[in-house]
């Protein structure tokens, strides 16, 4: 079992690079033929954070795994919330100023209540796939109007644009692009395989394992890129990266296993952690935009997340 969890660690790592290469790719080859940094940083990384759990989630649905496929888009929600940005806050308080950010946060309660709505009947139907991946690509196209249309001023546009590489060719922006294209569903693919062994072994439901364990492994390029930002003082483009990462993990992730396999789906899904991610949800929210009308989320607050975090793990055990 030592040997299995190498494995999925191993696994974890390839699928984490795949997916930096692949947005790394994407980013330069949109920018060399002229594309706004504003829109590349709100659809293109925005969804190449997500790579790994739709990759994740795609290839547990072609194996039968439809709990782990939806406990994975869950979780990842859950774990971007509470452990991710609970420690980027813990680290440094995020001071929000962007207007952006403002407009993602309630389309991000719109569609997790959408989920709730659709796992509410403990199944997740082909029809219901279809309307959340044609709502992932109204999305995308709403996030690049916006993009266009940011006010003068939005400290997300520099913050953006600061982190699109310059003065990288197109060969070796499509070559990463193409590489990560490779590694992306090959590692998911093993990752999922090892990560069901080790479910099989503690006794774990599929979807115990797909709320945990895949989820925070998925969820690590998120909170790299959260250190790293709030670190060079890019707080509102840590925070654009968790909003738009978990709206693409309900409308893209969740949509695989309603497009591959539709079915019955774990009652515990729909009564239990389909309402935390709501509930955490709904304290981002609050913590951004708080009575008081400041914009920050606090350390406090940070460990209030943080704690809702292992609270949920326990609960989810005990």
């Amino acid at each position: 079992m030592i040997l299995e969890a190498c494995y999925f660690l191993v696994w974890l790592v390839v699928l984490s690079l795949a997916a930096d290469r692949f947005v790394f790719g994407a980013s330069v080859l949109a920018k060399n033929i002229g594309v706004s940094p504003m829109i590349i940083g709100l659809t293109i990384v925005a969804m190449g954070s997500s790579a790994p759990e739709i990759m994740v989630a795609a290839t547990a649905s072609f194996n039968g795994g439809t709990d782990t496929a939806v406990g994975n888009a869950i979780g990842s929600n859950i774990t971007n919330i509470a452990l991710v940005l609970g420690i980027t806050a813990l680290l440094k308080p995020l001071s929000i100023a962007s207007s952006t950010l403002k407009k993602e946060m309630p389309l991000l309660l719109a569609v997790s209540l959408l989920a709730v709505y659709f796992l509410a009947d403990y199944e997740l139907i082909r029809l219901e796939g279809i309307i959340l991946i044609v709502l992932f690509f109204v999305v995308i196209g709403a996030l690049a109007w916006m993009s266009i249309h940011v006010e003068k001023g939005d400290p997300l546009q520099p913050e953006a644009e600061s982190e699109i590489p310059s003065g990288v060719s197109t060969s070796k922006a499509v070559s990463w692009l193409i590489i990560g294209m490779i590694l992306l569903p090959l590692s998911a693919y093993f990752m999922v395989q090892s990560a069901e062994i080790i479910a099989r072994h503690f006794g774990l439901s599929e979807l115990v394992i797909g709320l945990t364990i895949i989820a925070i492994g998925t969820s690590l390029p998120e909170l790299a890129a959260c250190v790293a930002g709030v670190l060079k003082g890019e707080d509102d483009l840590a925070l654009g990266n968790i909003i738009g990462s978990n709206i693409f993990n309900i409308l893209a992730v969740l949509a695989m296993p309603g497009l591959i396999a539709p079915g019955v789906i774990d009652a515990n899904a729909a009564t239990r952690d389909s309402y935390v991610m709501i509930g955490l949800t709904v304290l981002l929210l609050v913590f951004s935009f708080n009575i008081r009308g400041s914009r920050r989320i606090n350390r406090v607050e940070g460990g209030c997340l943080i704690a809702c975090f292992f609270g949920y793990q326990y609960l989810l055990f005990s």
